[in-house]
């Protein structure tokens, strides 16, 4: 098994990092602190000047949209669309959320649908929400009764979708309709070892192999999604890995997010990258058509 070892991307730290993407159209890396309510970019392949926008609220995820530069922000009550510089609410969630939850990780899929889940927003709070899918202005319910929804992937023949619920313990494969968004036939792909970490994000490279962050595990893993078995490990230096996504010219670089909330370690919080013996593919954007 091929074991690769991350290096720290920036000395700046965040509360919870989350939602890494790279927007190959304008070569732009970008992430969110979920806690602090900032989205965060960076130009020319990461190496440009970092961007921020404060939201004023917690913000699951950030993910890029039909028009460069553009992103659809999955905030505490309502989906936004940052654009030039300023945001718009495009869906209020109110009717959807209870008043203690959230919007968690959030992707769009192969046609363009936004796909996003909930969570709780606090510690006093029994873990709930569902997995929900906007498309022609309407929300759906994809997968209700999830405890935290997190990383999301499609197969590259999009036949297939893969979803990690934190407290549910295990990734979890479906059948996937491109033409209706339809999903079916759940089955658990796998479940972590016990002890080792809960998975939390994820992303998926041009050979069908998910590679999943662990939340207090110290790592990303490449698991088959054949059998769900583990092909690579990536060592980080944090306790709470998050998330991770390809990036740069070749897509054959991981770009890592980390949370130090809670955390005293030296690069806990910290953005990571490790280069792999991997291709990713290019994200998909929300057309919110």
């Amino acid at each position: 098994m091929k074991e690769y070892f991350a290096t720290v991307f920036s000395k700046d730290k965040y509360s919870l990092g989350e939602s890494p993407f790279y927007d190959q159209r304008t070569k732009t890396i970008s992430w969110v602190d979920i806690t602090d309510g900032k989205f965060y970019s960076i130009g020319d392949d990461g190496k440009g000047t970092v961007y921020s926008h404060d939201f004023g609220q917690a913000i699951g995820a950030a993910v890029p949209a039909k028009n460069p530069g553009s992103y659809v922000i999955a905030g505490t009550d309502g989906l936004y669309l940052l654009e030039k510089n300023r945001s718009t609410c495009i869906k209020n969630l109110s009717e959807f959320y209870e008043s203690y939850q959230r919007s968690n990780d959030a992707k769009a899929d192969p046609a363009g649908r936004l796909w996003f889940g909930s969570s709780v927003d606090d510690d006093v709070h029994e873990a709930s929400g569902n997995l929900f899918c906007f498309a022609d202005g309407k929300v759906e319910v994809k997968q209700p009764d999830t405890k935290i929804s997190n990383g999301m992937a499609w197969s590259r023949d999009h036949s297939k979708f893969y979803f990690s619920d934190t407290l549910q313990y295990a990734v979890f494969e479906y059948d996937y309709d491109l033409t209706t968004g339809a999903i079916s036939n759940r089955k658990v792909l796998f479940k972590p070892e016990e002890g080792r970490g809960f998975t939390d994000g994820m992303c998926i490279d041009a050979d069908d192999n998910l590679w999943v962050a662990f939340w207090g595990g110290s790592r990303i893993e490449q698991r088959s999604t054949k059998d769900g078995s583990v092909l690579s490990t990536v060592n980080v230096d944090a306790k709470n890995v998050t998330s991770c996504c390809f990036f740069g010219k070749d897509l054959d670089t991981l770009l890592i997010t980390t949370s130090g909330r809670g955390q005293n370690g030296k690069d806990d919080g910290c953005l990571f990258t490790c280069k792999v013996d991997a291709k990713g593919l290019p994200c998909d954007c929300a057309t919110l058509a």
